[in-house]
């Protein structure tokens, strides 16, 4: 049997992060003179905190002083999440039921490892997962298809067999890039913008183990 695998997004897809990381971002901002719309957030979201940062205030800070930034708006949003943390509905019961279909996964975040670490130990699922890549692992933020392809080479699975469950426009065009079977939740985008996905849901309810291993197996 061809080996089937399913990479899960963070940010979004197993934690509601959306409020959480707008929080953070609005205060680091602030401390350091700069605003920050809700606009703005949107038109970011899923991108690395380093290419937000010289997006929205360009290349005046040295390299050592934008990850401080980093470091300061992460630790602010690990505090939020830590306080309360707001899982996405069915996540839980999703990861066990893909685990119990013999799928292997692994989480393709452009976040920092303790915020992954925090998401998969807040779950009580960290032990489902056979990778992880993250922020620290890739040199090319979504829609850069880098962190999906070290993934699957991390679990040892071809491209074409692993699924990747998205929110943002940017992290479905890399799954597409990869060539692999792109689902996009809804929720941070619309379904208009999450149409370039081969399946596109409103719940992590609807995503059926069985139904992913057959289109898995259609692309052979």
């Amino acid at each position: 049997m061809t080996k089937k695998a399913i990479i899960f997004d963070v940010d979004g897809v197993l934690v509601d992060s959306y409020q959480p990381h707008f929080q953070s971002w609005q205060q680091m901002l602030r401390e350091q003179g700069f605003e920050f719309t809700e606009a703005q957030f949107r038109a970011t979201f899923g991108r690395t905190t380093r290419d937000i940062i010289f997006q929205l205030c360009g290349n005046e800070f040295p390299d050592e002083k934008i990850q401080a930034f980093d470091d300061r708006k992460e630790s602010l949003f690990r505090d939020i999440v830590r306080q309360d943390f707001p899982a996405i509905d069915g996540a839980k019961e999703l990861i066990d039921a893909l685990f119990a279909a013999d799928f292997a996964m692994a989480v393709g975040s452009s976040g920092p490892p303790e915020n992954v670490a925090l998401t998969l130990d807040k779950l009580e699922r960290a032990d489902r997962f056979a990778a992880r890549v993250t922020g620290s692992d890739v040199t090319k933020g979504k829609p850069d298809p880098q962190v999906f392809l070290i993934a699957a080479e991390r679990l040892s699975v071809l491209p074409g067999q692993c699924a990747v469950v998205e929110d943002a426009p940017a992290g479905v065009e890399a799954a597409n890039r990869a060539e692999m079977l792109s689902i996009a939740l809804t929720g941070t985008a619309t379904r208009d913008q999450l149409s370039h996905a081969d399946l596109v849901v409103d719940s992590l309810q609807e995503i059926d183990p069985n139904e992913i291993a057959k289109l898995l197996e259609d692309r052979l």
